[in-house]
């Protein structure tokens, strides 16, 4: 996306910040009158309500400080510091927060029946959900802890043997790399890592980059569709073509694109995919999806063992013992505030708030952005390095000086401070993490 000059993105930025602190002031006065589940219910409603009226396109909705004032009333956040890490976990709205408490009150009522004769069967109402929001069978759908458990599923229940090799890039999330490198040490596997360009805006050339390292040993694929360092989008479908071209499974790590992209899965025509919704979806903490198209789910070894009768059933993945209800039911809650926003309204949102702050400091000299900005290629997170001061020493000023929270990268290939901001993210808020960086670059941090 284009850029507007330093004077016209300044007057944009500056004119927002009284509708939203206006916005959030008078949304906050609601929370006094909120008593109990009913109250915190009613009023997830109503917002939903008055955010599905609100008409216009996605780009001018994202513009609209009004709309997003009123979706942050559904959180609880802590006001007196700025948490642009939401990359990392992200909070869930209060009534999310209060469907999984009351799930859990009830689950001790008696747990072998409340939770797991109660309870649990409404898991399915929830898978069924899920699957309808992305496009897919409830059949391909398990509910998950994480993204790391989706994925290690398709990791380690793959079948391999010594020589073979597995495929990722060198910016692949380092548990997936350790998840390889234990088979590599206990099996004989191979992983072979390739480099991809900071930022890419050429889709074909990631895509030719995995063609090219490619060898009648490769086994396996493993791509994510975003890489977390810095917010790139990865050509997955492609990639997935690719490999299903030479019989080679090709897995993906969904983490930071499902509920912020806005795609289906049957559109993104992938195999196997592995997400968590406590990022983007703002679901309950220790929780995620594993999307296995239903052929293969029986080429698929779950990692705690199932029963033979369930090779077939997707639901062989959950089978990991005792474990709370709560959590997964209170998903529902989390996909119907998603669903208010609107994915294409959310994802243009996120983006607006990037290029709201980047814009403020892109003409800066010795400030580089490892994000592209060119529509497409990139989401609302982004990783900035200021040249001349290391990115671990500014991301804990930040935090020390600013109570401002974000996540530093030292990568092989680059390094800079992650910057990820949600819907809740308020403009007065990213207009004091430009005046730090602003102080930074032109005073330094010590």
């Amino acid at each position: 996306m284009a850029h507007e000059t330093h004077d016209q993105s300044r007057r944009t930025f500056l004119g927002a910040l009284g509708s939203v602190a206006a916005g959030v002031g008078a949304g906050g006065a609601m929370w006094g009158g909120w008593g109990g589940w009913g109250g915190l219910r009613a009023e997830a409603a109503e917002i939903g309500d008055e955010l599905r009226r609100i008409e216009g396109t996605p780009e001018q909705i994202a513009r609209d400080e009004d709309y997003w004032a009123r979706a942050a009333t559904a959180y609880t956040v802590d006001r007196s510091l700025i948490n642009l890490n939401n990359g990392g976990v992200s909070p869930s709205p209060s009534f999310v927060q209060d469907a999984m408490k009351r799930h859990l009150d009830f689950s001790n009522q008696c747990p072998p029946y409340t939770m797991w004769r109660v309870l649990e069967p409404q898991r399915e109402g929830v898978r069924q959900r899920l699957a309808r929001a992305w496009g897919v069978s409830p059949d391909e759908i398990a509910i998950t802890r994480n993204a790391s458990e989706s994925l290690q599923i398709c990791q380690l229940g793959l079948d391999l043997k010594a020589g073979d090799e597995v495929l990722c890039t060198t910016q692949t999330y380092p548990r997936m790399v350790t998840t390889f490198k234990q088979r590599e040490r206990r099996e004989g596997i191979v992983l072979r890592q390739i480099s991809i360009p900071t930022p890419c805006e050429d889709p074909s050339e990631i895509v030719r980059r995995f063609e090219n390292a490619i060898t009648p040993r490769t086994k396996m694929i493993l791509c994510s569709h975003v890489i977390n360092l810095t917010g790139q989008v990865l050509p997955v479908t492609e990639i997935t073509a690719l490999g299903r071209a030479r019989n080679i499974p090709v897995v993906i790590d969904g983490a930071h694109a499902l509920a912020c992209l806005d795609f289906s899965l049957a559109d993104l025509d992938v195999d196997y995919y592995g997400t968590s919704l406590h990022k983007w979806l703002c679901a309950p903490h220790g929780t995620g999806l594993l999307y296995v198209r239903k052929h293969l789910i029986p080429g698929l070894w779950p990692m705690m063992a199932a029963a033979d009768t369930q090779d077939d059933d997707i639901r062989k993945f959950e089978e990991i013992g005792t474990h709370p209800a709560a959590n997964a039911l209170a998903i529902g809650e989390a996909l119907t505030f998603h669903q208010s926003l609107g994915p294409a309204r959310k994802f243009a949102r996120l983006i607006h708030l990037r290029d709201t702050w980047t814009g403020e400091l892109s003409g800066l000299d010795r400030v580089v952005f490892h994000t592209s900005f060119k529509p497409g290629v990139a989401t609302g997170l982004c990783n900035i390095q200021i040249e001349g001061i290391d990115s671990g020493e500014l991301n804990s000023w930040l935090w020390r000086t600013r109570r401002i929270l974000c996540t530093v990268v030292k990568h092989d290939e680059f390094e800079g401070v992650r910057v990820s901001p949600h819907v809740y993210t308020t403009m007065e808020e990213l207009g004091r993490l430009v005046d730090a960086l602003r102080h930074a670059h032109e005073h330094g941090i010590t």
